[in-house]
Parts: structure tokens; sequence; C-alpha cells
């Protein structure tokens, strides 16, 4: 049995603590703790699960006595849960920041993630209560942004929308036959994303989705920029105006001072107002409130001008800024812009163009040169050169042929080819990328939360400085109006906008930078572990070596012949789909008769047996010879022996070389000069196997000789004292070890679902040397968003310390907060650079 639990636990390593501890108790299968979603699964045998429980739950309390653990709100177990996302139009990042804390806290919720930059909310409950919290969030972030639009249903987005991962939103077909049609109604569009179509009961929350909202982020689309730019454009004539009424009537003339007032009313009634409404419901501090009080309290000194210019300024300020982020998002979206836009399926003797959602497992599509394979499955007919580059980074065409395997997402460069269709368009390699990186923003970094953490704090305490500012030197001098200037100047510096939009920002350019080179990160999270990595320990079968194996020795025992050894080894193996024995099957040179079969089972690390013309076979490693007692010959050669025994008598050994690939080495090098220390091989194979390959692919250690469930101990001895451990295996049978190390990398991931499950960054070929190139990648985006920290603070306490000074005023203090920003998201998009 497996379940999982809310719980409320923010520290890393209080979470690495608990996790550990709890591997440890008698009775515990697996345990995993997800302190980004704040969510702990346990799994036990049923029979034992409640004491289990209660054991782990002592355990818990005992190291986190502080910790909150809701066993109650885990309604349903792990795979019970219902995960959705919807589309929250809002582009503010505190707003977003607000609504994200208000809805983790919430009962029922599992976790809950806002991601800004994609405009996306993702939210997972209780099955059996996921519709109760849904409502409930619903309420709550209309309540906290009751001007921000939230589309529960795709069809209420406005016209030329598109999904936050870039697929095109398409009109749902009322035939029932679609398979995009899943209970609720559910649909998806490219990237697999689920949008929800739900009764008539909710019309109550789809009325309030009006599209006339003025909302200082932009909440509204396009036309609310335009709208924003007249406002300002009347705002900066009447501030005009108002200079001219200043020159001829004086500063406190009275129609001075009202055309003044209707400047910053024109200028800045929505963030008054939304200050107003953030105030009442408890949420102080942002950039309204700070914007608000510093252009007040300019012109209650009497500097309407001022007043008004920073309101101006500001506004200008964050229209540009919006813009900059959009444009960001819209340049990201066209990076994995990898959708195909329509199939051409085959009816009859003619084609006609649909849907890839309305192509179905078994029909066949036609591809003509230069469009998109837009659904995976099997060449029938014809022969061509794919364009594979949007799958794997890799620029050399890969040809095909009739019988061959081909995945949507690669481009057709040549000949025509008909395409049966193996899987429908949801089970995809495109849809799955596409599904992946779209959800990559949910795991949140350190950094990010960090910077979270930081700019609730960082606000507060400086408007309390900014207070005592005004205040305490006033005392000594009696200069009041001076000092007030000077602390609303220090109000308008502080908005730490350029911070939470950059960092964010960067983190989601960098991993659609990587994406576009076949490499696939699963979160901002693993692209920050992924660049302090100083371990990487590597499967050796199809990781180190191709896989592709072959017999290169036959030794037969006394009175045995070698073809007799083979047709025995090959009949033990003749159900194992293995690469190993599919080696000897293919060197045995004849079909194997089944009939001459059965009782085929297999030990897991040592090998198979099976009754071969009713005469009991084992087949497999010295091991498996040791247990029923026969004394095994191990040959001279290096590489994989299967030893052979029939009815208690040794037949022989054959021995089964792999082939190393020709980037092992040089990937090796790669990583050494990106400064991973240890380079580890853990396999099942031999000393003398496991020490040849090390040496020659130039590795610093390997564990060799193991078991599959002895990998997992091994990977473990790895971690600790402070090392950052990867392993890197096919995500096939590697699964438990790849859940374990740090950071799991799976390659060949093209086509894998085991692999794109299991790890936490897909490599989409076998080129080890990928992982050099993508430590590399994430220490780039680690060094830019540390740039944009530093330079962030820095300015922005330099311009802290003038205006304590008097050498700035707020005219300065706006641009320098704008500029910030603008510069900060500028340099945040060259994290979509590889190189």
């Amino acid at each position: 049995m497996k379940k999982t639990w809310k719980i409320d636990i923010d520290c890393p390593n209080c979470a690495a603590k608990v996790e550990r501890a709890l591997q440890k108790l008698p009775g515990v299968v697996s345990v995993s703790l997800n302190y980004v979603q704040k969510k702990i699964t346990l799994e036990a045998a049923d029979d034992r699960f409640e004491e289990v429980r209660k054991a782990a739950y002592a355990k818990m309390k005992e190291i986190e006595p502080d910790a909150e653990i809701f066993f109650d709100e885990a309604a349903a177990e792990a795979q019970g849960n219902i995960k959705q996302s919807w589309k929250l139009d809002i582009d503010c990042p505190n707003c977003a920041a607000k609504v994200e804390r208000a809805l983790q806290k919430l009962p029922g919720v599992v976790s809950v993630s806002l991601n800004y930059v994609q405009k996306k909310i993702t939210l997972e409950a209780p099955a059996d209560r996921f519709e109760e919290v849904r409502k409930a969030a619903y309420a709550k972030m209309k309540e906290i942004e009751p001007d921000a639009e939230i589309f529960f249903d795709e069809a209420e987005q406005p016209s030329g929308t598109v999904c936050p991962c870039g697929g095109h939103h398409h009109e749902d077909d009322d035939d029932d036959e679609h398979e995009h049609h899943q209970h609720h109604h559910d649909s998806e569009c490219g990237c697999g994303h689920e949008h929800h179509h739900h009764d008539d009961n909710d019309h109550d929350e789809r009325e309030h989705h009006e599209h006339s909202h003025e909302h200082g982020h932009e909440h509204g689309g396009a036309n609310k920029g335009k709208k924003l730019m007249i406002r300002v454009a009347t705002a900066v004539a009447l501030l005009a105006l108002g200079l001219v009424s200043k020159t001829n009537l004086g500063e406190t003339h009275w129609a001075t001072i009202v055309v003044f007032i209707a400047a910053y009313l024109v200028a800045g009634y929505d963030v008054l107002w939304r200050a107003i409404c953030n105030i009442r419901r408890g949420e102080v501090f942002d950039e309204n409130f700070l914007m608000t009080v510093a252009s007040v309290g300019a012109m209650c000194v009497a500097e309407y001008a001022e007043g008004v210019a920073v309101m101006v300024l500001y506004q200008i300020g964050e229209y540009f800024q919006d813009k900059a982020v959009d444009k960001s998002r819209e340049s990201i979206t066209k990076l994995m812009d990898i959708r195909p836009d329509y199939a051409n399926l085959v009816d009859g003797n003619d084609s006609r163009r649909v849907s890839p959602e309305q192509v179905r497992v078994g029909n066949i599509i036609l591809v003509k040169p230069g469009e998109k394979i837009p659904l995976d499955g099997v060449v029938i007919e014809g022969n061509s050169s794919l364009n594979t580059t949007a799958l794997t980074g890799e620029s050399l065409p890969r040809d095909v042929k009739e019988g061959d395997q081909v995945l949507s997402g690669c481009v057709n460069l040549s000949g025509v080819m008909k395409v049966k269709v193996t899987v429908g368009y949801g089970e995809s390699t495109v849809a799955k990328i596409l599904a992946l990186v779209e959800s990559s923003g949910d795991a949140k970094a350190k950094t990010e939360r960090f910077i979270t953490k930081f700019s609730r704090i960082y606000t507060p305490a400086v408007c309390f400085f900014a207070l005592a500012l005004a205040i305490i030197p006033s005392l000594f001098d009696g200069n009041w109006t001076k000092w007030i200037y000077t602390a609303l100047t220090f109000l308008v510096i502080s908005c730490p906008c350029a911070l939470v939009i950059s960092v964010p920002l960067t983190f989601f350019s960098g991993i659609g930078g990587a994406s576009k080179k076949g490499i696939l990160i699963k979160g901002a999270t693993y692209l920050e572990t992924l660049a302090g990595l100083d371990t990487v320990v590597f499967d050796k079968t199809g990781t180190l070596t191709k896989g592709t194996f072959s017999v290169t020795g036959v030794h037969p025992a006394k009175g045995v012949t070698k073809d007799e050894l083979l047709d025995v080894a090959a009949h033990a193996e003749a159900f194992s789909d293995h690469p190993i024995a599919i080696s000897i099957k293919e060197a045995l040179g004849r079909a194997v008769d089944m009939n001459r079969v059965s009782d085929a089972s297999e030990a897991a690390g040592h090998g198979v047996q099976a009754k071969v013309d009713g005469q009991q076979v084992y087949a497999g490693n010295a091991r498996l010879m040791e247990s029923i007692g026969v004394k095994a010959a191990e040959p001279a050669e290096i590489g994989t022996v299967v030893h052979v025994a029939r009815g208690g008598q040794y037949l022989g050994a054959l021995v089964i070389s792999d082939v190393i690939k020709e980037n092992s080495a040089s990937a090796m090098e790669a990583l050494k000069s990106a400064g991973v220390k240890r380079l580890v091989m853990l396999t099942g194979d031999r000393q003398e196997v496991a020490a040849d390959i090390a040496k020659k692919v130039g590795l610093t250690d390997y564990r060799a000789e193991l078991l599959p469930e002895d990998k997992v101990s091994a990977l473990e001895g790895l971690l600790g004292d402070g090392h950052t451990v990867a392993f890197t295996g096919d995500g096939i049978n590697d699964a438990p070890v790849l859940r374990r190390a740090d950071i799991g990398i799976a390659m060949g991931g093209v086509g894998a679902d085991a692999a794109i499950e299991a790890a936490d960054i897909v490599l989409m070929d076998d080129d080890p040397a990928k992982i050099a190139q993508g430590v590399r990648h994430a220490r780039r985006t680690m060094r830019i968003v540390h740039q944009n920290i530093i330079f962030a603070l820095a300015v922005k306490l330099l311009v802290m310390v003038l205006g304590i000074c008097g050498f700035a005023n707020m005219w300065l203090a706006v641009f320098a907060d704008v500029g910030v920003a603008m510069l900060a998201i500028l340099n945040a998009m060259r994290a979509m650079k590889m190189k």
C-alpha cells in the first residue's frame, strides 16, 4: 500500500533528514519526501501499513516537532490525486506570489504551483475532494486578485491565445469517438495539457470572466496596453498644463493643484485603488502601496509635479516591463514550437488534413517533404531523411525506410512516406516533451523560493526604514519636508520587481534553451542541482556502452560440442528479450524451437532457468552456478560470461562482449573539464570487465558484480559529505537508483516512457557528452541568476544611499527601479542560448 500526505516543511535539509530516517524504519518499502510540493509518500505492506504509518509519524515528529502533518487530507492514494492546470492571466509577480501562498494554506490542497512566466497555475488535490478544493481555490484567487482572468475552460480564452507551453488551442468536436474527450469532457491541447469543461453549475464562476477589467498588470490583454498608453498620454498633457499653470499662476493656486490632481488620477487611479483594496485585505506591502505612498506623499509636501511624474513613469515602466516579459515568453514558446499543426489522414486513395488529436491508433497518415511528423508510428511505404533537431538537438539527418519507427516532432526532409500510427497524440513523443517542458515551472529552485521569501521581508523592512528616516532625523534638525521627501524617494526604489521577475524568467529561459538541444530538465530545482554537480554515477549497458552484444567466445566443457552448448543456452533464453539473450539466440544461427521449452523463469541479477527437452537448464553468472551446486570454469577472455548447466552437469561458458560508445571517453574528459570530480560506474558485470571499461573510458571508480538491489546501496554510499550526485541510466531498469540520486538522468529518452517518468533530466539521445553540456549550461544559467540578484540589489542600495545623502530625487529612483528590471529581464534572456 502506498499513500501520500501533506507535510508543512520548507527546509530542504530537514526534509532530507526526515526522509533518510524513515527509510531505515522496519517495514518501510519506500518513502519519498518532496519538500517543494510539501508532501510525503510512504509505501509499506498492506497488513503492516497502519503500524508503519504510526512509527513514521512518531519519527517525523521526533526529528521535526514543529512540522505539521495532515493525515486527514490524504483522502486518496498518491495515484488517486488529481492534478490540473489552468491559465491564469496575471503578469504581476507579487500578485502571483500572494495567490500561491494563499492557496497553499487551503484545506485539501496537496500541492499548488503558480508560474507567472508561463501564466499557469497547477493545483493538486485528492480525487474525491478535487471539485470542492477547486472551487475554494477559485474563490480565494478572486478574493486576492479580483480582476485577474482565470480560464477553467479553454473556450473561455481570448481568441488567438496559446497554451502556456506553446500548443495552439483547437475547438472541440462533439464526436464521441475523439479520444481527447475524457470524463468531465476533458480535452488536450498540443502539450497534453488538460483543459476542463465544467457543468452549468460553474456558470456563476464563468460570468466573472469579462475582458474589460483595467488591471495595471495588463490582465486584459493587448487592448489594455493601448488604453494605458492613452491614459499616460493624457496624464502627460495634463502634467504639462499644470507646469504652465504653475509658472503663470503659482504652485499653490487652486487651478494648478486641480490640474495636477487630475493628471495624477488619470495616470494612477488603478494603482491607488488596488493599494486601498489590498490594505483592506491585509496585503499591504506591494508595489501599489509603495507607489501610492510615495506619489501621494510627494503631493502632500507640495511636490505636485513630482508626484504625478512618479506615477506616470511607474506606469510607463510597468508597461514596457510587461512587454519585455511577454516578448521573453513568446521567444521561449517559439523555441519549443515543435507541435505539429495537422496530420494528413489517408482515406482510400486520398488524404485530408485533420487535427493530430483526431487520428487513431492504426490509422495511416501521409507525411510530405517539409512537414513535421505529427504522430509516432512505423513507416509502411516510402523512405526519407529526417531532421531530428527538435527532439535530440542533433543536426545530422537520420535516414528511415520501410519498417523503421518514426517519432512525432521530426521534420521530413525528402521523400513522401506513409506511416501507420502506433500511439494516440496524447501519448506521442512530442506531446510528452511539450507536457514536460510546460510543467517544468512547477518545481521551483531554492534560489527562486529564497527570492520570493526575501521580497516578503525586504519590502516591509524598507518601508519601516523609510518611516524611521522620515521621523528620526527630523526630530534633530526640524527639517520635516526634506526628510519626508528623502523617505519617499527611498520607498520608490524599494520595489523588488527586478528580482521577482528576472529570477524565474532566467530559469525558464535556461530550461527552454536546454530543451532545444535535446536536454529536457523537469524543473528549475533540477537545473540548480545540476549546476552544483560533482559526482556522476553511470550504469554500464546502454550508457557507456552501446548495449549491442555479440558472442565472442564459446567454451564448451569436456564432451560437449560448441553447437550443443549454443543450442541449449539459446533455448534456455528463448523467452528473454534481454540484449544478452538476443545475442545468444543470434549466435545459434537458426530459429529457436519454442516447443522444446517450458517452465521458463528469470532470476534477477543471476540469469534464467527453463526446461529444455524436459531437462532443467540454468544459464547465468557464477553465482547462479554456485547456488545450484555446479562448479563453473572462468574463461580468460574479458567480457560478460554466461555459464550453462543442464541437469546438474556443467556444459560450458559463453563470453559476450559489449561495445564501448565512441564518445564515452571524450564525454568523461568533458565532465572532468566541467569540474566533476568523481565518475563512477555501477555494473552487475565481472570485476575484470568493469576494470577494463573503467580504464578505457577514464572513470575514477567503479563497483562491479552488483545485483539490481545492490545498486541503490552503492549509490547511497556515494551520497552525503556535501557531494551532489547524479545517476545516469537508461531509465527503464534503473528507476529506483534514478529516484534515489540527487538528480536522475535518463539517456535515450526518445520514445522511452519509463525514462521520462523516472528521471529528473532526460537526454533525448544516447550521447553521454550531453551531460557535460548540460552541466555547463546549468552553471551559466546560475551565473545569470546571481548576476541579476547582485546587480539589482547593488543599484538599489546605491540609489538608496544617494537618496539619503540628498543626491537622488524621485525621478532618478523611478528610472533606476524600472531600468534595473528591464536590464535584468534582458540578461535573463541570455539563458535561452545554450553554448
